[in-house]
């Protein structure tokens, strides 16, 4: 049955192609000549050539058509249209056949659109094409650039570090923290639990910079009891016991409010910051106020290390730190200080619809209160033509490199720069107040600006291989776009690197936590870079970033909380008078908490604990009406060297 329907459908085929056959050859036979590409051409060199009449291609439409089958359906024949001659057919180009079509060289097809015929730009300029220099805004600031603080007055660190953990921060902190500690107690948590108090939390602020600047593998290694480790800083703040629930129980917003948001998950109000919106605001406001960049900006990523379990953990495989949560940062390109910034929390509905690069710009661009005439440097991940022409409306001028395949970047072909081009070979393309430059350094680099011009002569050093197979310095030209780029890109990563060094982060499950030491961080570093202008400014010289910290460390170490109403000239001189002098004090709130080996008793070859240490001296010294190591500690240790 199968071989019978097989030799019926190829009797069917056959027949159809021999129908098909027919009809060719009934066509060909009424023309006067068979339809070819060969007899086309040669007859539009023949000045007595006239093409078909309107009628001859009614005729030849009136053709019958041939037999359809469900098989194989017939090919529809068109009448045969003759080509114009190539006298009148428009020229595009050198390269132009006598037909009037164009080629692309080599045999290769040009895809639509990728060259603009008609525009003067189609091709890139080289080098040696002049560029003219576009007209910059005036810089027109709305405070004058730098540090906005009284700048002929002397400030401490712990001064400049309360500009962005003010006594107000510390409060809420403490009250949270408290309010916390009580809610975990009532469910039946099992820890010890002393009410925090604002002195205690500037303690523990201490030990955490501090945990930056001397490093250990452990937190409980600070608090170890064995010689290899003996640090007694953080003995003589509080018990590694203190120190740790403190931790557990660190909490930065109003336990009700977090209620109410934790209820409105899920719907369009629900904060997914809301934990650490109360600091997360502050920091952010000090940043702005105390400071007032330069007229050079950086826009860029920063990660905050972090594995925790959280939706708005982002990966970024070409950053140092790839897990984590995303800031996008403003820095000073000069100082590196960080102006502006904000945690990415994924996609999100308050968008512009133009893309997450084009809302971040202009989310941390707060032009009211920068001002106008700024320069923004960014990289590839921010820069479009569109983004850099709706700032330069704005009267801010931008940079940056940019992707060759985002929509606006010119797409002509001629002349363009080859990818075996050498090194320092550049090419240029205006469009507008556009500049695009592509320049070749190890490999090829494509930049947009409305600053520059393409070149101006400058040129930089770079290591060449010779054709000796050695290597040789030669000075190769350079675009501005690219030098000013390099120079004035690096702000956030100073500021990364700042806070790098003497990083205070610690390992937490909870993703609020992290922000808060980042938080630190920030502070610190924001702090120190305004020490530095401070001291600058009155010709003096500045301390290092460890300088810094060690004094910052030892100012909140010793923290004095005052009230509200200032001190006495009497109250004064008296509290100058009492710090002078050693005086017995418990290491916790009472004789309960902390106890330290009594340094004279382990002279003696005993090792008797005591819950009281000297103030000045800083040494645990037993103070019982049996044995008054502190009377004999002050009487009989050896003098000090001056």
């Amino acid at each position: 049955m199968a071989s019978r329907k097989a030799s019926r459908k190829l009797f069917a085929e056959k027949s159809v192609l021999e129908e098909l056959d027919k009809d060719i050859k009934n066509e060909s036979s009424n023309d006067d000549e068979p339809v070819s590409v060969e007899a086309d051409e040669d007859k539009e060199g023949d000045p007595d050539f006239e093409p078909l009449s309107s009628s001859d291609d009614e005729l030849s439409s009136n053709e019958p058509s041939p037999k359809k089958s469900c098989i194989f359906p017939s090919p529809i024949i068109k009448p045969h249209t003759p080509r114009t001659p190539a006298s009148s057919a428009r020229s595009l180009g050198p390269r132009s056949t006598p037909s009037g079509r164009s080629r692309s060289p080599r045999g290769r097809k040009r895809s639509a659109g990728r060259m603009s015929v008609d525009s003067d730009l189609a091709i890139w300029n080289d080098i040696s094409m002049e560029d003219e220099a576009p007209d910059i805004p005036s810089f027109v600031p709305k405070r004058n650039p730098g540090a906005q603080i009284v700048m002929d007055r002397m400030y401490s660190p712990l001064q400049l570090f309360q500009l962005f953990f003010s006594t107000s921060v510390v409060k809420t902190i403490v009250k949270n923290t408290n309010s916390y500690a009580k809610m975990r107690t009532e469910a039946g948590k099992k820890f010890s639990w002393v009410p925090l108090t604002a002195k205690e939390l500037y303690s523990y602020f201490a030990i955490v910079i501090y945990m930056g600047l001397l490093s250990t593998k452990t937190i409980s290694d600070y608090w170890s009891g064995k010689k290899i480790y003996s640090i007694p800083f953080p003995k003589s703040l509080m018990s590694r016991s203190r120190f740790q629930a403190i931790s557990w129980n660190l909490h930065l917003c109003n336990l009700e409010e977090d209620r109410a948001n934790a209820q409105k998950k899920g719907t369009p109000d629900h904060d997914r910051l809301f934990k650490i919106k109360p600091l997360y605001t502050d920091i952010i406001t000090a940043c702005k106020t105390y400071f007032h960049p330069n007229r050079e900006l950086a826009i860029d990523e920063r990660m905050v290390a972090s594995k925790a379990r959280i939706s708005f953990k982002q990966y970024m495989k070409d950053k140092p730190t790839k897990w984590g949560y995303k800031l996008f940062v403003l820095a000073d390109s000069v100082c590196g200080y960080t102006w502006n910034f904000f945690v990415y929390e994924g996609k999100s509905s308050l968008t512009t619809g133009k893309g997450l690069s084009y809302d971040s710009v202009m989310r941390l661009l707060d032009l009211s209160l920068l001002g106008k005439g700024y320069h923004v440097y960014m990289d590839n991940f921010y820069t479009s033509p569109g983004l850099l022409l709706d700032l330069l409306d704005k009267k801010t001028l931008a940079c940056g490199t940019i992707r060759s395949h985002v929509q606006g970047f010119p797409r002509t072909r001629g002349n363009e720069l080859s990818e075996r081009a050498q090194r320092g070979t550049m090419r240029w393309l205006r469009e507008g107040k556009l500049l695009f430059v592509r320049w070749m350094d190890i490999r090829a680099v494509s930049m947009c600006s409305t600053i520059h011009k393409a070149y101006d002569g400058t040129t930089v050093s770079r290591r060449i291989r010779n054709p000796k197979s050695g290597w040789e310095t030669r000075e190769i030209p350079i675009p501005l776009a690219a030098k000013d780029y390099n120079k004035y890109m690096g702000g956030v990563d100073l500021s990364d690197a700042l806070i790098g060094y003497y990083n205070v982060l610690h390992k937490t499950r909870k993703w609020y936590k992290t922000f808060f030491f980042h938080f630190i961080d920030i502070a610190v570093v924001n702090s120190f870079i305004l020490h530095q202008h401070l001291l600058k400014s009155q010709n003096k010289t500045p301390l290092n970033q460890k300088q810094f910290r060690e004094e910052l460390v030892g100012e909140l170490a010793g923290i004095d909380i005052q009230e509200d109403e200032e001190p006495s000239a009497q109250e004064t001189s008296k509290s100058a008078v009492e710090e002078q002098q050693c005086w017995p004090e418990y290491f916790g709130s009472d004789a309960t908490c902390g106890r330290r080996v009594c340094i004279m008793c382990k002279i003696s070859g005993h090792k008797v604990k005591t819950p009281v240490y000297c103030s000045k001296c800083n040494v645990a010294l037993c103070f019982v009406s049996s044995r008054n190591c502190f009377k004999k500690w002050h009487t009989e240790k050896p003098p000090e060297d001056d």
